[in-house]
């Protein structure tokens, strides 16, 4: 299931950069963190300790992470529907889409019965969050790679009785892509990632490709990758593109960094472990 961002989860907040820690380390490390390991990793992005523990139970309510004691230690582990939903993750994130000229497009048409109210509002918020446009109320837009995620979205809210999706490979615009997408809106995300990259310098290499990692993900959600005939000139997302191309550079040493991390942590415990110390967890 595709999960829409909640409010309290924006870029650069404790529950973002938790989940960007959860989504690209916890199955590097054998899908289980030790709780001082993640606390740890928390403060190193400079995260104070009750922040980090408020981020975990948020996460933690919302199904992503799921307590557990072992010989090493409290700690958590993904929960079993988290995992396929990081890999969709993945590659939506790392894999960015730059439509061609040509190529098709898919075109969702729906109109629900007022009793269906709540359907409609998730429908709509569902599918701007996926990166589709909308050409009025009832008809949206967005490139036909989308389609399986679209009719994903519809199987789930139960619509297939009112959605109708169309293939199209002419779209003619008049100047409305601004009004079927937010173009500011997506220039401004694209401007606090670029921004997040230029203070890159000042950080360790863990701190600045997670919080690279923490702004650049939500822009291949908002961001459809509409080919070059319907952006402005000097789109600021191809300049977005390539930083991101060029901190990958940064994603071994950072790996490292939570590697050692979570192993020292589980020796702290091991070695200060006492029958006594065997107590519920109260993270």
């Amino acid at each position: 299931m595709t999960r829409v961002p909640d409010d309290d989860s924006r870029p650069g907040s404790a529950t973002s950069l938790l989940r960007t820690i959860v989504g690209l380390y916890l199955r590097e490390v054998g899908g289980w963190m030790p709780v001082a390991g993640l606390i740890a990793l928390m403060d190193d992005l400079g995260v104070a300790p009750t922040l980090s523990r408020t981020a975990v139970a948020r996460v933690k309510q919302r199904g992503l992470l799921i307590a557990e004691r072992t010989d090493r230690g409290a700690g958590y582990r993904l929960a079993a529907d988290a995992v396929p939903m990081l890999e969709a993750g993945d590659r939506r994130i790392f894999t960015p889409r730059r439509m061609s000229e040509g190529d098709p497009w898919c075109v969702v048409s729906f109109s629900l019965p007022e009793d269906r109210r709540a359907q409609r509002h998730q429908l709509r918020r569902r599918l701007r969050f996926i990166g589709c446009g909308t050409v009025s109320q009832g008809l949206w837009i967005c490139p036909a790679s989308l389609t399986g995620e679209v009719e994903q979205i519809v199987d789930e809210l139960e619509l297939r009785d009112f959605v109708a999706l169309f293939t199209a490979t002419d779209i003619t615009t008049h100047g409305t892509i601004a009004e079927w997408w937010d173009l500011e809106a997506i220039t401004t995300i694209h401007e606090t990632f670029a921004a997040q990259i230029a203070d890159q310098a000042k950080r360790t290499p863990f701190s600045a490709y997670v919080t690279g990692i923490d702004a650049w993900r939500p822009i291949p959600y908002l961001d459809p990758g509409l080919p070059s005939s319907m952006l402005p000139t000097d789109w600021i997302g191809d300049r977005s593109e390539h930083l991101f191309r060029q901190m990958q550079n940064l994603a071994v040493p950072a790996l490292q960094h939570v590697v050692e991390t979570v192993h020292r942590a589980s020796r702290e415990r091991v070695s200060s472990s006492t029958p006594a110390s065997h107590g519920t967890m109260n993270v």
